[in-house]
């Protein structure tokens, strides 16, 4: 359905005045704040045209007007203006990515940090289908014991006492170290096959049986290593926002979140390349207690083969420009630091893609800041 010019300035004005007030948008409301050149009726008549088209809603008879989600998806994909980050800001996000060695460390400092700068809860989530084991310690104890510590390409570490009915000395648990390091990293549990398993035998010359019960091991770990890890940050943030005033409304939302195998359902697939944003809007949401917020989501490399997203959850009512260009620039962050390089320096200036919802495929890149290229002409 075309929309003109003069209806697209207007609801980019009622979207933008709802965004910083929260109350329903009147036409004395549009015409004090945008330049439009028309008359207060005029702008009556082009906002019950935009009720009648479902891009607003009018909450009440004597009330202005709210943004229903058709209308937000229409700002998100054609008429939101681009929104630098501050000098502080970018800063702000630097210093906190800097110096952090533990993934799990990083990842909660980044949904701290996201839900700080946006005042929404904010989540990590990384994906480990790709984790291998990076290294195996044997740790010799005495003759019928010994300690498999292997580290897992994502940095968790797994462990396990051995008590043998055979005894084995030092030597022998330090050749199989060897022969383990050498063939059985870097691979997936799915390559752990019995073929390879007794080729290890004889290459370090095995014959109590001890190849096995560290590649079962091995096995063992990888498969439980094979899920997804989500941090959480800012829940109680939602109760600062007026849509969520309904202690019940907020509380289901609050639970949702706080189950974070509810996140896992997020498909990263659809998700587009590292550091792309995506925005759902309410109803484009899947989950049903997600049906009256919108999420904010980007993605990044998580190195070793694996990806990871970065997101946050609000009310429709959000300022999208500028959660997406915070999200992006936290995510080129964790791709440096997680997928090899170095950060962004301060004040880059990322080139920012919003995808759209599954029934718009084109990318949308977004508009200049002296408005060309969005046919809106702000």
């Amino acid at each position: 359905m075309d929309i003109s010019s003069r209806k697209k300035k207007i609801l980019a004005a009622v979207i933008e005045e709802y965004i910083r007030t929260a109350e329903p948008v009147g036409s004395k409301a549009i015409a004090a704040s945008a330049d439009l050149g028309c008359s207060s009726a005029t702008i009556r008549n082009e906002l019950a045209e935009l009720v009648a088209m479902g891009y607003l809603e009018q909450p009440h008879t004597s009330a202005g007007r709210v943004p229903t989600p058709l209308g937000y998806r229409m700002y998100v994909n054609e008429l939101m203006e681009h929104k630098d980050l501050t000098a502080e800001e970018t800063q702000a996000i630097t210093q906190s990515l800097t110096g952090r060695h533990q993934r799990g460390e990083l990842m909660t400092d980044a949904s701290r940090l996201a839900s700080q700068l946006t005042n929404y809860p904010a989540v990590t989530l990384t994906t480990s289908a790709g984790v291998t084991i990076r290294r195996f310690d044997l740790i010799y104890l005495d003759a019928n014991s010994f300690i498999i510590v292997l580290l897992l390409s994502d940095d968790t570490v797994k462990n396990k006492l051995v008590h043998l009915p055979v005894s084995a000395d030092e030597h022998m648990i330090q050749k199989l170290a060897t022969v383990f390091n050498a063939h059985f990293t870097g691979i997936h549990e799915s390559d752990i096959t019995p073929v390879l398993i007794r080729s290890a035998e004889r290459a370090a010359q095995d014959n109590l049986g001890i190849t096995a019960v560290i590649a079962a091991f091995a096995i063992e770990a990888l498969t439980g290593a094979g899920t997804a890890q989500t941090y959480l940050v800012g829940e109680s943030q939602l109760l600062h926002q007026p849509e969520f005033r309904d202690p019940d409304k907020a509380h289901r939302l609050m639970s949702y979140l706080s189950d974070g195998s509810n996140l896992l359902d997020i498909p990263m697939e659809q998700l587009g390349g590292d550091n792309e944003v995506r925005v759902l809007i309410g109803p484009e949401n899947v989950a049903e207690e997600l049906r009256d917020s919108s999420v904010v989501l980007a993605t990044y490399d998580a190195g070793e083969n694996m990806r990871g997203l970065i997101g946050v959850v609000g009310p429709t009512r959000m300022d999208y420009s500028k959660v997406a260009a915070k999200l992006s620039f936290i995510a080129a962050g964790l791709s440096k630091l997680l997928g090899g390089g170095t950060l962004p320096p301060p004040g880059l200036d990322n080139k920012l893609i919003i995808k759209g919802d599954d029934t718009d495929e084109h990318e949308n890149e977004r508009p200049e800041a002296d408005g060309a290229g969005n046919g809106s002409g702000r």
